[in-house]
Protein backbone atom coordinates (compact mmCIF):
# COMPACT_ATOMS: atom_id res chain seq x y z
CA UNK A 1 0.00 0.00 0.00
CA UNK A 2 1.30 3.00 -1.22
CA UNK A 3 1.70 6.27 1.13
CA UNK A 4 -1.30 8.14 -0.87
CA UNK A 5 -3.38 5.26 -0.16
CA UNK A 6 -2.50 4.74 3.89
CA UNK A 7 -3.64 8.56 3.93
CA UNK A 8 -7.08 7.59 1.89
CA UNK A 9 -8.00 4.79 4.10
CA UNK A 10 -7.01 6.99 7.09
CA UNK A 11 -9.45 9.64 6.00
CA UNK A 12 -11.83 7.27 4.78
CA UNK A 13 -12.17 6.30 8.52
CA UNK A 14 -12.28 9.32 9.98
CA UNK A 15 -14.42 11.28 7.82
CA UNK A 16 -16.73 8.51 6.23
CA UNK A 17 -19.20 6.43 8.10
CA UNK A 18 -19.62 3.10 6.01
CA UNK A 19 -15.93 2.96 6.11
CA UNK A 20 -16.09 2.31 9.66
CA UNK A 21 -18.94 0.40 10.16
CA UNK A 22 -17.48 -2.10 7.16
CA UNK A 23 -14.88 -2.24 10.02
CA UNK A 24 -17.00 -2.87 13.00
CA UNK A 25 -19.10 -5.73 11.46
CA UNK A 26 -15.76 -7.82 10.41
CA UNK A 27 -14.49 -6.86 14.42
CA UNK A 28 -17.82 -8.52 15.46
CA UNK A 29 -17.53 -11.48 13.37
CA UNK A 30 -14.31 -12.12 13.79
CA UNK A 31 -13.04 -12.22 10.18
CA UNK A 32 -9.46 -12.87 10.23
CA UNK A 33 -6.34 -10.76 11.85
CA UNK A 34 -6.30 -6.94 11.84
CA UNK A 35 -3.52 -6.08 9.78
CA UNK A 36 -1.01 -3.17 11.00
CA UNK A 37 -1.71 -0.95 8.61
CA UNK A 38 -5.22 -0.70 9.42
CA UNK A 39 -4.29 0.27 13.25
CA UNK A 40 -1.94 2.61 12.10
CA UNK A 41 -5.12 4.08 10.12
CA UNK A 42 -7.16 4.20 13.07
CA UNK A 43 -4.56 5.58 14.67
CA UNK A 44 -4.03 8.47 12.24
CA UNK A 45 -7.84 8.67 11.81
CA UNK A 46 -8.21 9.88 15.62
CA UNK A 47 -5.28 12.45 15.29
CA UNK A 48 -7.46 13.94 12.15
CA UNK A 49 -10.26 14.87 14.42
CA UNK A 50 -7.45 16.93 16.99
CA UNK A 51 -7.25 20.92 16.43
CA UNK A 52 -5.87 21.72 13.04
CA UNK A 53 -2.15 22.92 13.32
CA UNK A 54 -1.28 26.41 13.08
CA UNK A 55 1.83 26.56 10.93
CA UNK A 56 3.58 24.30 8.67
CA UNK A 57 0.85 23.01 6.18
CA UNK A 58 1.54 23.00 2.55
CA UNK A 59 -2.25 23.84 1.54
CA UNK A 60 -4.61 26.35 2.51
CA UNK A 61 -6.90 23.95 0.41
CA UNK A 62 -6.52 21.34 2.04
CA UNK A 63 -6.73 22.79 5.63
CA UNK A 64 -9.97 23.95 4.43
CA UNK A 65 -11.18 20.42 3.23
CA UNK A 66 -10.12 18.79 6.65
CA UNK A 67 -12.06 21.25 8.99
CA UNK A 68 -15.45 21.15 6.63
CA UNK A 69 -14.82 17.33 7.33
CA UNK A 70 -13.82 17.63 10.91
CA UNK A 71 -17.54 19.82 11.47
CA UNK A 72 -19.30 17.61 9.14
CA UNK A 73 -18.18 14.32 10.73
CA UNK A 74 -19.71 15.71 14.46
CA UNK A 75 -23.29 14.80 13.03
CA UNK A 76 -22.38 11.08 13.36
CA UNK A 77 -20.07 11.58 16.51
CA UNK A 78 -17.01 9.91 14.78
CA UNK A 79 -14.65 10.86 17.18
CA UNK A 80 -16.35 9.03 19.88
CA UNK A 81 -16.66 5.86 18.03
CA UNK A 82 -13.20 6.03 16.38
CA UNK A 83 -12.27 6.17 20.17
CA UNK A 84 -14.59 3.53 21.33
CA UNK A 85 -12.99 1.53 18.07
CA UNK A 86 -9.03 1.75 19.09
CA UNK A 87 -10.14 0.84 22.70
CA UNK A 88 -11.49 -2.29 21.64
CA UNK A 89 -8.81 -3.31 19.90
CA UNK A 90 -6.69 -2.33 22.55
CA UNK A 91 -4.88 0.40 20.88
CA UNK A 92 -2.73 3.02 23.98
CA UNK A 93 -4.32 6.76 23.93
CA UNK A 94 -2.37 8.85 21.81
CA UNK A 95 -1.11 12.78 23.05
CA UNK A 96 -1.00 14.51 20.19
CA UNK A 97 -3.31 17.76 20.50
CA UNK A 98 -2.90 19.00 16.93
CA UNK A 99 -3.25 17.26 13.24
CA UNK A 100 0.52 15.76 12.38
CA UNK A 101 0.98 17.67 9.48
CA UNK A 102 1.84 14.89 7.49
CA UNK A 103 -1.85 14.10 7.62
CA UNK A 104 -3.27 18.08 6.16
CA UNK A 105 -3.88 16.66 2.76
CA UNK A 106 -6.70 17.66 0.09
CA UNK A 107 -8.37 13.98 -0.01
CA UNK A 108 -11.71 13.32 -1.58
CA UNK A 109 -14.08 10.78 0.20
CA UNK A 110 -16.79 8.58 -1.43
CA UNK A 111 -19.75 10.10 -2.39
CA UNK A 112 -21.79 9.46 0.76
CA UNK A 113 -25.41 8.61 0.63
CA UNK A 114 -28.54 6.57 0.52
CA UNK A 115 -29.02 3.78 -1.75
CA UNK A 116 -32.63 4.49 -2.73
CA UNK A 117 -34.21 1.36 -4.39
CA UNK A 118 -35.65 2.07 -7.89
Amino acid sequence: MTAREKIQLSYEIAFFPPRLNQFCGELRKGLGEISTVFLEALDDALLLHQALPSRGYGSQRALERLAIYQARSRAYAMPDFIQAVRQKVGRPPLTAKEVPIRLVRDIALPIFCQNHAN
